[in-house]
Formats: C-alpha cells, structure tokens, sequence
C-alpha cells in the first residue's frame, strides 16, 4: 500500500475529530481511494490500527465520538441504494459485504477483551453500525447470529455502559413475536435485576411492547428512580394502545402517575400520556371514562379530569364536553349516567377551586339551590328499593349499584352550590330532610347527606336539633294504626242492619202481591217505604265499615336497616361537631337511647355501627371515654373481627386525645378496699389511684403487645398502625414495643401486607429522625432487636431475618446528621451510647458467633472524637475487647476503631500547636506517641473519619480494605487541593487529540 493512502486515512481520522468538518465528504472521500485498490487488505489493516487508539479511551471524549461516528458513516455508505440497477448491486455486493465482514469480524474478536473501554466501544460500534443501516438491509445469517451472540454477552458485563450499549444494539435483533427470543429473554432479565437505572432505561427505550414484554414495563413505572419511571410512561404512552391495558392497569397507571412524588413523573402523565389515550379515543372524554369503569375508582378518575381540565387554555374549552345540560344548566334524569354525572361534578369542582374565576363559568354549568334540589329529590325518590329476592339477580343489583352512584355525585355536587341565598338554602335543607326521611334511600348515602345537610347549616345547635329531629322521624315514622272497636256496638249496628234487611225483603214481597192483585195506590207507598228502608240499610252498612277507621301516631322501629340509617347519621354528627364543644343534652339522649342499646344488638352492623358512635362521641367527653373504656377493652377481645377493630380504632382514638392518663379522673377506691400489700399498707387513696391506674394502663399496652401476633391480618395492622402514631406522638415511649414493631416489620409472615410495611417503613424514618429523645429510644430497642434475632428457634420466620440488614437500618436511624432539627447538642452522641452498649454486649460473651457482626457494627458508627466521658469509656472498653477477643477479624476491627479515636484526638493536638514551632515537629511526634505505627494508624483513621459522612457504603468498604489502606500508609493525609488538581490534570489528558499518538507510533514504526 502506498504512502499516499496512508496519509489519505491518517487525515481521514485526523479531521473526524474536529466537529465542524463534514464526516460525510470525508466518508465519500475515503471511499473512493477504498474502491481504486486492487489489494484491500493493507488498507483495512491500517484503517483498524487508526480506529483502535479511539477504542481504547472509556471517556465520552467529543473527538474520539466524533471518530466513531466518522467510522459509522463511511461503513454506512457502502450500502447500495434500492433504486440502483440490479447489475450494479451485484458488482459492489462483493466489496460492500468483504469490508462491512472485516470490520464486524474485528468487533466481534474484540468484543471479549480485558479493557472494559474496548468492549465498550465495540458494544457501541455494533450499535451505531446496526442502526446506520436502511429498514430492508439485510446482512449473512452466520454474521448475524455471531454478533446476537456476542450482544448476549455483552448486556451481562460488568460496566453499565458496555450494557447499556449492547442492550441498544440488540434494538434490531429481537422478535417480539417470538416468546422464546432470547433477546426479549436478555432485556425482561435486565429490567427485572439490573440495579442500575441507566441499563434500565435503554432496556425500556428499545425493547418492544408485545403480550410478553407489555407487563414488564408497567413494573417499571413503579421504579424506584425517577427518570425509569419518567421514561416508562413515555413508552406506554408512544407505543402502547389503551385497549392493550387492562382496567386494572389504567386504573393504577393513572393512578400512581398523577400522585408521582416527583413532578416530572406527574408532567409527563399529563402531557403524553393522557392525550395520547385522547387521541385513541377521538378526543371522547367519557368514552375514556368508561375505559377506566368509574364507579370503582371515581377519586383516581376525577384527578384524571383534573388533568385534563388544567390543560385548558380558555373556557371554551372547558364548557365543549358540556353539551349535556340542557337549558335548565341540568342533565335530563333518563340521561344520567355514571360518566358524565361524573364529569360535571369534576368539572364544577376544579371551576369552584379557581375561586373568583370560575365564578362565571360555574353559573353557566350549575342551576341555583332551589332547582338543583327538587332535581336531586325526583333522582334519589326513584332509586329501586330491592326485596331479598332481588338482591340475589346480579342485573337487579348493578342497577340499583349504577343509581347509587349517580346519586352519591349528585350529593357532592350539592357542596358547589351557591347557598348564601336565604331561599335556597331554605329549600335545600327542607329537601335534604325530606331525603333523609325517605324509606329508599341507601345507608351507602346517608353519611354524605347528613355532611352536607351539617355543611349548609350555619349555627351549632340547629345543626344538633335537625339532626335529632330527623332520626327521630326516621325511628319512629307515623304511621295508621286501626283504633280498636267495642264488640257490644258493633253487634247492636250488625242487628238494626239485619232488621232493615228483612224489612226490606217483606216491603219487596208485598210489592208483588199488590201488583198482582192490581192494588196500585197500595204498591206506590210500598215502593216509597223501600225507598227509605235501602237508605237506611246503606247508612247502617257505612257505619258499620267505618267502626275500624285509622288513626296516625308513631310507632317506633327497631329493624337493623332503620337503627344502621339512625347509627348512621348520629357518627356523621358527632364527626362533623367540634370535640371542644362537648356533650349537650341532646346528644346525651342520643347516646342513651340510640347508641348504648344497639351495641348489644344482634346485627353485626349495627353492632359495629354503634361502637364507631360511641368511639367517636367519647372524643367529645373525657368523663364518657371513662365510663365506656372497660366497654371498649372487652370488645376488642371478645367480639367479631370488624367490630374489634372498630373498637381498637375507638380505644387508639382516646389514647391519641387524651393519652394515657386518661384514668387519671376515675375515683379513687377506699382504704378499706385496698389489698395487703407492702406497697398500700398505708391506705393512701391517691397512692392506691396511681397504682390502679398503672396496672390499667400495662394492661392496655400488654393487650395491644398480643394484638401484634394476632392471626388476624387486619388487627395485627390496625394495632401496629396505632402503636405507630401513639409512639410518633409522644404518647407511648417504649423500647420493646418498638424493638416489637421492628421485627414486625421484618417478620417474613406479613410480607404481603403491603399496608403494614408501609406503614412501619414510614413510621420508622420520621419517628427517628424527629428528635434525638426518639432517637435514644431506638438506640435502646436495638439490643433487645438483635437479641429476639438471635436467639430466635429455627422454626421461627424470624430465622430468616438477615441481622446484618437490621443493624444497617438502626445504625441508620440512629445517625446524628440524620436528624429534621440538628442542634449543637453537648455531650455524647447516640451513636457513642450505642457503642457502649455494643462493647458491654461484645464483653458479655466474646465466642458468641453474633460477635462479629456486633464489631461490623460498630466500624459503621459515627462515634465522636471529642475528649468527654463517653469516649474515655468506650477506648477502655475497646481495650478489654482486645484483650479477650480471639477472632482476627474482630480483633482488626476494633484496633482500627480504637486508632480511629487515638488518631484523631493526635491529629487535632497536632493542628493546635503555633506554626512557630513547626521545627520541633519531630519532638512533638515523640511526645504524642512513642510507637511508630501510631502516627500511621491516625492517618488511616483520620482518612476514615473523613470518609464517615459518606454513610454506609463507606462503612462497608472499610473491612475489605485493609490491604489498600497499608499501601497507603507513608502518603501525606488526604486533601482536598491536590485531588481535584488530579481530577483536572486526568481531564485534560483524555481531552487532547488522537494525533499525537497516531504520530508517534507512526513514527516509532
């Protein structure tokens, strides 16, 4: 090969890397001096030696990108156009295939090398090449399944970016067709394990959407990054159709997107996801309303609508989908269906919310107070009231379900209303009493009508008195009742009737004979007399049918369906009234005629019912959660599980309010009742109070402690839900129950109660980071943790607990600089006190085989360095460890601790003297410290101190890294200067030009 084409493919390359030439004109350039050579090998030979010194840069340099794409445009132009002549073809065919061959072959060879910047760059050219060429480029079988090969590889290596690259090149190589594709095999792997986010995101970016595929990437819109999850809604929304998704699947995109902790996630629901949805459907806002079936998730489908209302521009386009009002500002009652009722109650909700805005375009889409409520009257009178047999026809039961619906949006709309007019407001009240009062009305609707009716309402007391007055007209309705008769009367009226009769009959027989004897005169009086005897017969047989007549006077109900509707509006009540307003005598008759009666009813509900009015109305008096309190104990052990868990909710409630020395108002018993005890042998009532009020209160803490083991899913949750907010508020300080929670929350056993662990996952960072007196309770709990761990049987789930993870998790919660609020707190740290405790735990028994993990521990802590008391304590600790522990891995850790503490205590001693007397550093060395090693252990420790606030990765790394940190030894500490100067000087390296490289080995050749 000649000089001249040498310097052609050096200059080639030189130019590539400026930006601003033409890679294109340099392409064709380059490929015209390729189709001249007779003999091609050399310039292969020569345009890979060129290429490799950009392969063997890692960093995403802009020259040596600028290469690679230089070498994926001349690669690419040797593809034959489709409207070339076929003859033509053929004669390039044999060129085009023998270098696109050398290059790929070369890939492949390199694909497997030991620098993971050439497999990178390999992955990347494979990449670019695959994808520079046409649609219908076809290339040999062998080659391609050579580099589908070495793409499965590739996509399992160890550096993200030769991943992230083979996952992309594979783009054209996988059938989503085929269920055994092993490319769609490879990327479903990565998306499900690879644990980093970019790899996760070219996964998503390629792969294709298919019945296989399509459910893996709705999983990664619950990822736990947010550019994955970004990117997921992206796909789904590009390449994924609305009828592929299952309602299930809408529901919960839409859903978790719109409620997305990042803002991103919740800007890219709005702008792609729901218009593209749109643009299937032809823009039908209720045809997708019905795609996500609103009457199971109406609050995720207003929120959709809220979306696509803040998406509106101008109120016209608001008011387009509102054409269903007819000119009333209604929706005819024959037209009600769950979408749109639906729809107008978002849309006057979001213009409500808009405030003085909206008020214009809130008059054009609602009627005033008075229409609106005779509309909402003529709906709700008509809903089916269904028998028993009925509710067993499913079509009877959807019916009824679907008019339950569209009556519960019609209530709320009833909040949008204008009711500040004195009329309407009148209007609306008399017609929400009126519905209460009706027999049809479901119980599903009671508690929102007695809300809004409460919400109309301006004064307290009315609002206590419509209330009463209403569910005593529902107790006990009036009614006709038959007012009884006295049988004497009765029979004298039955014999003038007979008597009458048989005049009657003597008066018509006579009336025959004179009309056969021709006495006429005699006939017309008879006729007449009969006359009078049918009158008198009539008047007797109407007081006769009227002796039963009805009178109207109330008659008192005590069915389940009446007391649950009366229970009902009597929680909604007591929910809706302020707790500083306290117990009138109005709700105290409620109580005792309604509540207390029905907590022993038969009925499960009314039962449970009853126990929520009487949680909720015990809120308002201390002296009535006194009395009831004993009540409320016995329920939640004896009675079923709906209504234990009602009342633990009641019991939680009162704890949260009052705390736990609620009993404190209870009497005090006599000193005659007292027991012999040395404790009570005085007789003091207020001491025999305190203890009775003790016992009680253990009482309660052991019930719920046995609550946490309970079989029953939902108490376990509702107790631990409650111990949680009791503890988060100061109420309850109590290391074991939260050492109880803990292994709760770690307990295999309640792995799919996913309210459960979300709750104690919360609960867990908020309450230690709250204050460092939380804190101190969680530092006390981890011992007693660690314990129950250990010391669990292997029968126990608890066995299978990973205890490294559970001392990662308090080191965590337990961390200063964790802390919401961080003050200058003098003294100890929690972290020294926790190592303290581990020291006396290690001392306890230094075989133990927990032993070790106790020293990991403690290489994890951020202990202070500061004279005091605490640190004098634990380097004599340390010391005793030393001495007894036998373990080499133990005995490393902690010498590395207890130089970590020596070395720094030296290092700030060192740094205090004056710098005029930094000639008598050397005597200073010997005064601090007469071993050698130990101003080489201070530097390690300093090194390490400075690193601790990197958490726990840095924590972990320090075991394994006791090789490195002896090579380490005779450097200078560590400062921050000189690195960033290495930084920068490492930059500008990678940042020169392949020239000078290709110079000299050009010149060395």
């Amino acid at each position: 090969m000649t000089g001249d084409t040498d310097l052609e493919i050096e200059e080639a390359f030189r130019r590539a890397q400026k930006a601003h030439n033409n890679k294109a004109k340099l392409a064709a350039s380059l490929k015209n001096g390729y189709i001249k050579l007779e003999d091609k090998n050399e310039f292969h030979e020569e345009f890979i030696r060129c290429l490799k010194y950009a392969m063997i840069i890692y960093t995403r340099e802009p020259a040596v990108e600028n290469v690679i794409d230089f070498v994926t445009k001349f690669a690419a132009c040797f593809e034959t156009p489709e409207n070339e002549e076929a003859e033509e073809e053929e004669e390039e065919e044999e060129d085009d295939n023998e270098f696109l061959n050398f290059l790929f072959n070369f890939l492949l060879e390199s694909h497997g090398a030991n620098s993971h910047a050439v497999r990178f760059r390999v992955c990347q050219l494979v990449n670019k090449l695959l994808g520079s060429l046409s649609e219908n480029a076809q290339i040999d079988d062998d080659l391609c399944d050579r580099i589908h090969e070495a793409m499965l590889v590739r996509v399992t290596d160890k550096y993200p970016n030769v991943r992230i690259q083979a996952a992309l090149a594979m783009a054209r190589l996988q059938d989503p067709n085929n269920p055994d594709c092993p490319t769609i095999k490879a990327y479903m792997l990565l998306l499900e394990n690879d644990s980093n986010p970019e790899v996760r995101r070219a996964v998503l970016s390629c792969i294709a959407p298919s019945a296989v595929t399509l459910s893996k990437i709705y999983k990664r819109t619950r990822d736990v990054k947010e550019k994955v999850r970004k990117l997921a809604y992206q796909v789904l929304a590009e390449k994924v159709h609305i009828r592929a998704l299952s309602i299930a699947q809408r529901v919960s995109l839409l859903h978790e997107g719109l409620n997305d902790s990042a803002g991103s996630v919740k800007e890219v629901v709005k702008t792609h996801l729901l218009p593209a949805w749109l643009r299937l459907l032809q823009g039908d806002v209720l045809q997708m309303l019905h795609k996500l079936d609103v009457e199971n998730c109406a609050e995720t489908a207003v929120t959709t609508l809220h979306a696509i209302f803040s998406m509106a521009t101008s109120s016209d386009e608001l008011l387009q989908n509102a054409a269903g009002l007819d000119e009333r500002k209604l929706i005819p009652v024959d037209s009600l269906t769950c979408e749109n009722v639906l729809y107008w109650r978002a849309l006057c909700e979001f213009v409500k919310s808009k405030g003085d805005e909206g008020e214009e375009i809130l008059e054009q889409i609602l009627p005033e107070a008075a229409i609106f409520a005779e509309y909402l009257y003529s709906f709700l009178k008509s809903i089916t009231q269904l028998s028993e047999e009925q509710r067993a026809d499913m079509t009877q039961l959807e019916i009824v379900m679907t008019q339950e619906f569209v009556g519960q949006q019609l209530i709320l709309l009833v909040g949008c209303l204008d009711t500040s007019e004195e009329g309407g407001r009148k209007r609306m009240v008399a017609v929400l009493k009126e519905i209460l009062v009706l027999p049809n009305i479901p119980t599903s609707l009671i508690g929102l009508l007695v809300e809004k009716l409460i919400g109309i309402l301006r004064d307290d007391t009315q609002k206590i008195q419509v209330v009463a007055e209403i569910i005593s007209d529902v107790r006990e309705p009036i009614l006709p009742i038959a007012e009884p008769v006295d049988e004497n009367e009765k029979r004298k009226k039955q014999v003038k009737l007979a008597e009458v009769r048989v005049q009657i009959m003597e008066a018509k027989q006579s009336l025959e004979e004179c009309i056969s004897c021709q006495d006429f005169s005699r006939a017309a009086e008879l006729k007449d007399s009969i006359s009078q005897l049918e009158e008198l017969k009539n008047q007797f047989a109407l007081e006769a049918s009227q002796s039963t007549h009805n009178i109207k006077q109330r008659v008192e109900k005590s069915d389940p369906e009446t007391l649950l509707k009366c229970l009902m509006m009597c929680a909604e009540l007591f929910k809706q009234m302020s707790i500083k307003r306290g117990i009138c005598p109005t709700m105290t008759a409620l109580i005792e005629s309604l509540i207390l009666p029905s907590v022993s009813n038969p009925n499960p509900a009314v039962r449970n019912m009853a126990i929520v009015c009487l949680g909720t109305a015990a809120l308002h008096s201390k002296d009535l959660a006194n009395t009831h309190l004993v009540l409320l104990l016995q329920i939640t052990q004896l009675d079923d599980p709906k209504i234990r868990i009602s009342a633990l909710r009641a019991l939680i409630d009162q704890l949260l309010l009052n705390g736990l020395n609620i009993l404190q108002d209870k009497p005090a018993p006599p000193a005659s009742q007292s027991p012999d005890s040395p404790d009570n042998s005085n007789g003091n009532p207020k001491q025999l109070a305190k203890d009775e009020e003790e016992s009680t209160v253990q009482s309660i803490l052991k019930m719920l402690s046995e609550f946490l083991d309970s079989e029953i899913c939902e108490l376990r949750t509702e107790t631990a839900e409650g111990l949680a907010k009791l503890m988060y508020c100061g109420r309850i300080v109590s290391p074991k129950l939260l050492s109880r929670l803990v292994l709760l929350w770690y307990n295999p056993v309640t792995e799919d109660d996913q309210r459960l662990r979300h709750c104690l996952g919360v609960f867990l960072q908020i309450y230690a980071r709250a204050s460092r007196a939380n804190q101190e309770c969680v530092e006390e709990s981890f011992l007693l943790t660690m314990r129950t761990l250990f010391n669990a049987p292997v029968t126990s789930p608890l066995s299978e607990v990973d205890t490294s993870n559970v001392a990662e998790l308090y080191v965590e919660l337990t961390r200063p600089s964790s802390l919401l609020q961080s003050a200058a707190v003098q003294g100890a740290s929690v972290h020294d006190s926790l190592a303290v405790r581990i020291c006396n735990e290690i001392l306890r028994d230094v075989t133990a085989p927990e032993v070790r993990l106790y020293c990991k521990t403690l290489s994890w802590l951020e202990i202070t360095t500061e004279p005091g008391p605490a640190t004098n304590e634990l380097q004599l600790l340390l010391n005793d460890i030393l001495q007894e522990v036998k373990d080499k891995y133990c005995a490393r850790v902690i010498e590395k601790l207890r130089n970590h503490l020596n070395g720094d205590r030296c290092t700030k001693s060192a740094s205090n003297q004056d710098t005029t007397l930094l000639a008598l550093d050397d005597n200073a060395e010997e005064t601090v410290t007469k071993d050698e090693t130990k101003p080489k252990r201070a530097k390690r420790g300093q090194k390490k101190a400075s690193t601790a606030k990197n958490g726990r990765k840095t924590s972990k790394a320090d075991p394994s890294s006791d090789e490195s940190d002896e090579e380490n030894v005779p450097e200078a500490p560590p400062s921050v200067r000189p690195t960033r100067r290495a930084k920068m000087a490492a930059l500008d390296k990678t940042k020169q030009d392949l020239t000078a490289l290709i110079n000299q080995e050009a010149n060395g050749s």
